[in-house]
This record gives C-alpha cells, sequence and structure tokens, in this order.
C-alpha cells in the first residue's frame, strides 16, 4: 500500500484487475522476498492500455530491474514491437535476462548495461513509447534525452513520480529523502510546462505522469 490512495480503494482497484498467473506471479514473488521494486499492478495495467492504443512499434526502458515492465510491455504489444531497456546493475540484468528467456521474448527485449544518463545521449533509434522507472532523483538528468529520443505523438510515462505521497505534502516528507523529492517536484514542475509536452499526473501506485509529446 502507499500514501498516494485511500487504501480501501487501492485494496478494490486491485481485487478486480486480478492476479497473475505462471512467471508474471514467480515474477512478483521474487520481488516482494528480495525486494526488488517493480510496478504496481494499477500501474503495469495503465502502461498495457496505452501501450495498445499508441500501437507503439520501438519502446524504451529506463530501469529494467528483473524484467517484470518490459515483459508486461512485450505481452501488450504487437510481435514486431521491440524494446529496448537500460539498466546498470549486473544482478539485476542476469536476473531478467533469465525471466526474458523464460517468456520467450530475447528476440523482442534488448538490455543495455551502464548508466542511462550516460546511455540516452548515445542512442541514435527513436521510440514511440518511454517508461521511466529509474532513480527517481536523477529524472531531470534523463529528461532532455527522453524527450529528444521520442517520436512526435509520442508518449513517455514516468514512475513514482508522487514518491510515497512525499512530494505532495511536506508531512510525509522524511529527512533523508528531502533532496529527492525536491527533485522529483522540479522534474513534475519542467513537465507540467514544457512547450513540447501535454503532461498530466495520475494518484495510482507511487503516481505516474503521463506526457505526450506535440
Amino acid at each position: 500500500m502507499s500514501n498516494i490512495v485511500n487504501p480501501l480503494i487501492e485494496e478494490y482497484i486491485r481485487s478486480i484487475i486480478g492476479k497473475n498467473e505462471g512467471l508474471l506471479k514467480e515474477m512478483e514473488d521474487y520481488a516482494d522476498e528480495h525486494h526488488v521494486p517493480i510496478i504496481q499492478p494499477e500501474v503495469a495495467k495503465v502502461l498495457e492500455v496505452i501501450a495498445k492504443l499508441s500501437g507503439a512499434n520501438h519502446i524504451l526502458e529506463v530501469g529494467t530491474a528483473i524484467g517484470y515492465s518490459s515483459i508486461i510491455l512485450s505481452n501488450a504489444t504487437a510481435e514486431n514491437t521491440k524494446i529496448t531497456t537500460i539498466e546498470r546493475r549486473k544482478d539485476m540484468i542476469e536476473k531478467a535476462q533469465q525471466n526474458i528467456k523464460k517468456a520467450g521474448l530475447t528476440e523482442r527485449i534488448r538490455i543495455l548495461e551502464g548508466n542511462a544518463e550516460e546511455i540516452l545521449p548515445s542512442l541514435t533509434d527513436s521510440f514511440d513509447f518511454i517508461f521511466l522507472d529509474a532513480a527517481k532523483g536523477q529524472y531531470m538528468e534523463f529528461l532532455s534525452a527522453c524527450i529528444h529520443l521520442l517520436h512526435p505523438k509520442g508518449v513517455l510515462v514516468s514512475d513514482n513520480v508522487l514518491y510515497k505521497g512525499m512530494v505532495a505534502s511536506n508531512q510525509y516528507v522524511i529527512r533523508r529523502k528531502k533532496t529527492i523529492v525536491k527533485r522529483m517536484r522540479t522534474y513534475l514542475d519542467y513537465i507540467m510546462h514544457h512547450p513540447t509536452l501535454t503532461s498530466c499526473l495520475l494518484p495510482i501506485g507511487d503516481g505516474i505522469a503521463i506526457s505526450y509529446k506535440k
């Protein structure tokens, strides 16, 4: 549960979404046991819907972790849709590769190893859909490259933007998180007023921002 939505409402939403089975359920159990952050069920559904509506052919993800959201996005899109995902931790990459192989998606999902702030400016492809789910305090550092890489009429989804409610209200802020909260507020203000983006915030999961490139 989070500070974003009334727990009873969140519990109801998750109850009608239903539970995953097979590999996705195994990944959820692994993430819970090993404290690996993955997208929450209601966020996964939003990603699925946006991916289907966008008809994305090439997706970029910043922050692979164990490959959970990459697989979600692959399952929601056409067989010719390619996903490029960036991850800096070797242990996460190894686990993600195992999961992607189990899902039969090695031909569709490519993992780039390294720091996103270094990899993003080096990319030459363009993308219909970008999912930003990496270090929360670095979103501003990633944004310029993400906007550049995004096709006109493309969609950028940023996860965890309300950060356990701390971004919305100082009463939730933990002292050691003040810098991250300040940076996230700067990021949200920037995308909401950026001349080439139309953005909205949704109070689901840990908060997501959806931005459309004009």
